[in-house]
């Protein structure tokens, strides 16, 4: 198998791809200090498995997850992790491979060997268990080779339209591949649905206006939609709860 490792550790990283090349059974394609460059290499190299420690600054390993779990060749993962209680009784509960931290050859090829590919419910599931965060803070947009992760606080709207959803945020607007219904799950507590094809930040939203033929609007802060988005009748109760 072709193998990916993220570790933000750089003698970490060394040790395992010393243990994968004396073993001679795989390839190490390539080595990560972060989620986002890990995220870059994954959609250039397209390995097999990603060896992923679970806790990085920025993103950490379960986010980095999330978004391979989103690409269209995902790749199986591997969680590398210190000793953990938690974390390893929810990997075991959801049979998510991991690896004890210092490594061992013997732990390392049976890890491998247990390597799946995620889906974002077992993910979240395991979060959920151990302690960690589930939620993303970014939301990834893939343009061709362009890789661009979109802080969740800077999302004013989710706006979906056919099979696309269209982020608009500070720095301009991009493409999802996420649908809105999974949106609204995970972002529940910043976002609020406004219409089937919208779900907007609570932070965002200045105040709800009532137009002459009875429609009601909401007026976001700032953005692509000065004139407001309208709200749909069965949307008008929850929207105006969430923001008194």
């Amino acid at each position: 198998m072709n193998i990916l490792i993220v570790d933000d550790e750089e003698p970490a990283r060394a040790r395992l791809r010393q243990m994968i090349e004396d073993a001679g059974e795989h390839v190490v394609v390539g080595e990560a200090g972060n989620g986002l460059e890990a995220l870059e290499l994954a959609a250039k190299l397209e390995p097999d498995v990603v060896l992923l420690d679970i806790r990085m600054p920025g993103l950490s390993g379960i986010e980095t997850a999330n978004h391979l779990s989103t690409a269209a060749s995902a790749p199986a993962v591997v969680f590398t992790t210190a000793y953990d209680e938690y974390a390893i009784e929810a990997f075991e509960a959801q049979a998510v491979g991991y690896i004890l931290k210092p490594v061992r050859r013997e732990r390392l090829a049976q890890g491998l060997r247990q390597a799946a590919r995620m889906s974002t419910g077992v993910l979240a599931e395991v979060a959920r268990q151990s302690g960690l965060r589930a939620e993303r803070r970014h939301v990834c947009s893939r343009f061709q080779d362009e890789l661009k992760l979109i802080p969740v606080e800077d999302i004013a709207v989710f706006h979906a339209d056919q099979k696309y959803v269209s982020v608009h945020h500070d720095k301009g607007t991009d493409l999802i591949d996420d649908s809105l219904k999974a949106l609204e799950e995970e972002f529940s507590d910043a976002f609020v649905r406004i219409h089937r094809s919208f779900l907007v930040a609570v932070r965002e939203i200045r105040s709800l206006r009532k137009t002459e033929d009875g429609q009601v609007l909401v007026m976001l802060r700032s953005g692509d939609f000065e004139e407001g988005l309208v709200v749909s009748r069965r949307h008008v109760a929850t929207v105006r709860r969430r923001i008194a």
